[in-house]
Formats: structure tokens, sequence, C-alpha cells
């Protein structure tokens, strides 16, 4: 998969992922959901899309910039795709989700924002037709050595302001 150019397959396949968990219910405990892998709880369901290698051999700013290239071009994609659905995401900045601001241990970001703060900068957000959920798309990265994922999440509106 790792081509300049991507299948229409590919992207119907993110596709895919993306509306098998837009339909599914949120669980009542945390597990693992659906065809498409990836992990849900109550009021939210994240999905990889797309992992690039990982870095534990190769660190190099050429390897790593190609690796997340290939992931931004299929974000783009995505992206455009939903845009069209849905119309223009927001840009969601995941910061203020760390909990940086508030030391309160009572504050926590409810997941899929927790989770997604910890590995991304920022959300492309839709809210989705289904009133009380939204898709957010961002490309993360746990950790250096760690590849980089293209993350599908889906959460409860509650869980995100305005």
């Amino acid at each position: 998969m790792a081509s300049q150019h991507r299948s229409t397959g590919f992207t119907e396949a993110q596709l895919s992922i993306i509306d098998e968990l837009s339909a599914l219910p949120f669980p009542g405990q945390e597990g693992r959901p659906g065809s498409g892998g990836g992990w849900s709880g109550p009021g939210y369901h994240v999905a990889v899309l797309r992992e690039s290698q990982d870095f534990w051999d190769d660190r190099s700013e050429e390897t790593v910039e190609a690796a997340e290239e290939e992931l931004e071009a299929d974000l783009d994609a995505l992206v455009a795709l939903l845009t069209a659905r849905w119309g223009a995401p927001t840009t969601v900045d995941l910061w203020p989700y760390l909990g940086f601001d508030n030391p309160d241990p009572e504050f926590m970001a409810p997941e899929p924002l927790g989770f997604l703060a910890n590995v991304a900068g920022s959300m492309q957000m839709w809210r989705l037709p289904d009133p009380g959920r939204w898709l957010a798309l961002a490309i993360g990265q746990a950790d250096r050595e760690l590849p980089f994922e293209l993350l599908a999440a889906i959460g409860e509106s509650l869980s995100l302001p305005g």
C-alpha cells in the first residue's frame, strides 16, 4: 500500500468502515466492534483506517515525511468525500482535551477525545445526520517509533462543546 496513487477501492473500504461504525450502537462497556477493527466504549467508536510503517529501525526525516504524506493523501481524499456528503468539516484543536488547563483530577476529557488528544493535535469533525453523533478524522502517532495512524472516531455530541 505504499504507492503514490490510491485505488478507489481503498477509499471505499475506509468509507465502509466509517459507515459501519456510524450505524453501530454504542456499547455499555469497552470492547472491539464490527469487522473493521478498532475499539468502542460508552459513547464512542474508534477505528484505525490505515497505518504507516513503524519507525524503530529508520527514523530518518525522508522516511517519516513519506509515511505522513501518504496518510495525509488518504485523509484529504476522505475529507473531500465526506464534505460532499455533509458539508465542510470543523477543525477541532485537541490541545484543550489534554487537561493541562484544568489540573482537577475529576476533569477528564470524554472518550474518544481523551485518546485523540494524546495522539493528534487536531481533527476534522462533522456532525452526523443522526442527531447526537459526530464523526472525526485525524492522523495520530502515539510515540516517535510507532506508526502514524489515520483514525476515524464517532462520538456523542454531548462529549463535544458547541
